[in-house]
C-alpha cells in the first residue's frame, strides 16, 4: 500500500517504535497478567487533589481546576489541599490523612497533587500506597512526587504520570496541557522528540533500548534511603530531570546512586530537563552540566538520550512511568505505552 507523501520519515519511525512497546509490554512479566494500567478518564470522572509536598496559592490551583474542568473531568481538594504551614502545605499528620483519603478514594479516578516542593519523603513511609489495589486511580504529579511514584512503582507496579500537577505553572502551555489530557483520556502511546533547544540535547550515547520507563526528579532519587521504595530497576529506562542544582551536587548525587548498584543493570537512560542553578556559574576548564551527565553515565555501556522536554523548564510534555518504552537516539525518540487502558 503507497504512503501518503504527508507520512514523515519521524512519523514512521514513531509507529514502528509504537508497535514495539506494544510487544514489549504484551511479553514483559509485569504485564504477563493482569494490566495493572487503571482505566483512562473520561468526562464526569472525579480528580481527587492532596498537597503531600509544599504550599501553593488558590489562583495557581484554580488554572488548574478549570482546565480540567473544561475536559468535563470533576475535582476533589482535600481539606488541607490549600493550606500552608512554612515550607510544607500542612503539619505532616495533616498532609499523610489528606493522601491516605486520595490514595482509598473509592470514587476518584486520578489523584493529581497540588504541587511538588518539599514534604513527600516526610510522610511516604506511612502512606497507604497499597490502598490503589482495590481503587485503582492514576497518580500524577513529578519533582517531590518523585517519591510517590517510586512507592507506587515498588508496591504496585501501577503506572503513574510525570507531570506537571495541579498548581498550574506559568512554564505550562497549550501544548503542556494537551500532552496532560491526551496522557489522562486516551490510551495513545507518548513520543518525546529531543527538542535541539533543550540543554540537554547533546547528551547522548548511541543506541536503542526497551524496557519499563522509571525514575523522575534526581535529587528525590538520591534522597531515597537504600532500604526505602526502590522499584526494581533491572532492564528499566532511567527517566532524570533536574532544577537548580549545582554542577558537582549533580555529580554527587548520580555517584551516590550508581556506587549504591540501583542502576548496575539498565537498558537506557532518557535525559529531561536540567535546568541550572542561577550562582553556579560556569567558567573556562569547569565542566558543563552536559560533561558531567556524560561523565557519570557515558561509561555505563547503555543507549543514553538527552534533549527531553520533562521536567521544570519551559513547555514541559508529560510521560508515563511504570510502562514499557522504547528509545532509539537515532529517531531522537522516546516512545512510551499508555499508563491508561479502556
Amino acid at each position: 500500500m503507497a504512503l501518503r507523501p504527508s507520512l514523515s520519515r519521524r512519523a514512521l519511525i514513531g509507529g514502528v517504535a509504537a508497535g514495539a512497546v506494544a510487544a514489549a509490554a504484551t511479553a514483559s512479566p509485569a504485564f504477563a497478567g493482569r494490566d495493572r494500567r487503571p482505566k483512562k478518564l473520561v468526562p464526569g470522572d472525579l480528580v481527587v487533589v492532596p498537597a503531600p509536598g509544599g504550599p501553593s496559592n488558590a489562583t495557581a490551583v484554580g488554572r488548574g481546576v478549570a482546565l480540567l474542568e473544561s475536559w468535563g473531568l470533576r475535582v476533589e481538594l482535600t481539606e488541607h489541599a490549600l493550606d500552608a504551614f512554612g515550607y510544607l502545605s500542612a503539619p505532616d499528620a495533616d498532609r499523610l490523612a489528606d493522601l491516605n483519603y486520595a490514595l482509598a478514594h473509592p470514587e476518584a479516578k486520578a489523584l493529581m497533587t497540588v504541587r511538588g516542593g518539599y514534604g513527600t519523603t516526610r510522610i511516604i513511609d506511612d502512606a497507604d500506597v497499597e490502598a490503589l489495589e482495590d481503587h485503582p486511580k492514576l497518580v500524577i504529579g513529578y519533582s517531590d512526587i518523585t517519591a510517590l511514584h517510586s512507592a507506587v512503582a515498588e508496591q504496585t507496579r501501577i503506572p503513574t504520570l510525570h507531570s506537571p500537577m495541579m498548581a498550574w505553572s506559568s512554564n505550562n502551555t497549550a501544548e503542556t496541557a494537551e500532552s496532560l489530557r491526551k496522557a489522562m483520556m486516551t490510551t495513545d502511546p507518548v513520543v518525546l522528540t529531543r527538542d535541539p533547544n533543550t540543554s540537554t540535547a547533546p547528551v547522548e550515547v548511541p543506541g536503542t533500548a526497551t524496557g519499563k520507563l522509571l525514575g523522575g526528579n534526581l535529587s528525590l532519587l538520591a534522597a531515597e534511603p537504600d532500604d526505602g521504595n526502590w522499584p526494581d530497576y533491572e532492564g528499566a529506562i532511567l527517566l532524570i530531570e533536574e532544577v537548580e542544582e549545582a554542577r558537582y551536587r549533580v555529580d554527587n548525587m548520580l555517584t551516590r546512586i550508581l556506587r549504591a548498584g540501583h542502576f548496575s543493570d539498565l537498558a537506557g537512560i532518557a535525559v529531561g530537563q536540567f535546568v541550572p542553578h542561577p550562582l553556579d556559574t560556569h567558567k573556562p576548564g569547569e565542566w558543563t552540566m552536559n560533561e558531567v551527565l556524560m561523565d557519570r553515565l557515558g561509561s555505563l555501556g547503555v543507549p543514553v538520550l538527552g534533549g527531553l522536554k520533562v521536567g521544570h523548564d519551559k513547555d514541559p510534555r508529560v510521560v508515563p512511568l511504570g510502562t514499557e518504552a522504547v528509545l532509539d537516539t537515532t529517531a531522537g525518540t522516546l516512545t512510551v505505552q499508555s499508563a491508561v487502558k479502556e
